[in-house]
């Protein structure tokens, strides 16, 4: 039946959409000004690892994985994360060529044309930095601009403060609470839910590229706006 034929019932429908699918994520390289991100390749492993042993909580609220035992079992764990397509996993390269965090692009629903970043990790090299950041607005405009996703999902473990915060920093929207959503490490985990939309982004991405300019910084590297405050966090 046609959206016309519907019409006749007087019933609320929702905004025409095209219906083309999204693309995929692929194998790009995405340059910033502060690094640079990639498709994670096995050659990172060990630069990761670098980053990584040592600071086990950061895996804290990663639900199926870490920390790892050592670096044999952490680069086993690198070599099946570059094989997988959903989530498709990004290496976070820094300016010195070195790796220094993953992010994914995750439930990939193409003819929906919804995408989630996640399975974040962010070493204690790359956390509150420029670099950081500008991870986070390369691929949201990744998955915008070129792959046409038209809702961009952020979830968390809601005891964690610390995504939920970066969350509305980077400019999503909280959602809810899934209550019960999954079981994480043999423990109960209430997911947050997050979104940011493809009518949303141009703002979005203005306030990303006012936070990452050059003069938004002190010749000592310390910010003057926040990005919180251009997104109107407060608190």
């Amino acid at each position: 039946m046609t959206d016309d034929a519907h019409q006749q019932f007087g019933k609320p429908l929702g905004a025409p959409v095209d219906t083309t699918p999204s693309e995929g994520p692929g194998p790009v390289a995405l340059n910033g000004r502060y690094g640079r991100i990639e498709k994670l390749k096995t050659e990172h492993a060990a630069s990761l690892w670098d980053a990584v042993q040592g600071h086990d909580a950061i895996w804290t609220y990663m639900s199926q994985y870490g920390p790892f035992a050592g670096a044999d079992e952490f680069f086993g764990w690198v070599r099946q994360r570059t094989a997988l397509a959903d989530p498709y996993s990004y290496a976070i390269v820094n300016s010195a060529d070195r790796c220094v965090g993953i992010a994914t692009l995750m439930e990939i629903k193409p003819a929906m044309r919804v995408i989630e970043v996640g399975h974040i990790v962010y070493s204690p090299a790359l956390q509150r930095t420029p670099l950081g950041t500008e991870a986070q607005y390369l691929l949201a405009r990744y998955a915008f601009e070129t792959l046409r996703y038209r809702r961009y999902e952020w979830k968390c473990n809601a005891l964690n403060a610390a995504s939920r915060s970066a969350a509305l920093r980077y400019g999503f929207t909280f959602e809810g609470i899934l209550r019960q959503h999954m079981i994480a490490k043999g423990r109960n985990r209430d997911t947050a839910y997050f979104s940011m939309l493809d009518n949303e982004w141009p703002k979005r991405k203005a306030k990303f590229e006012r936070w990452l300019s050059p003069d938004n910084f002190t010749a000592d590297g310390r910010q003057i706006l926040s990005l919180g405050a251009l997104n109107g966090v407060t608190g």
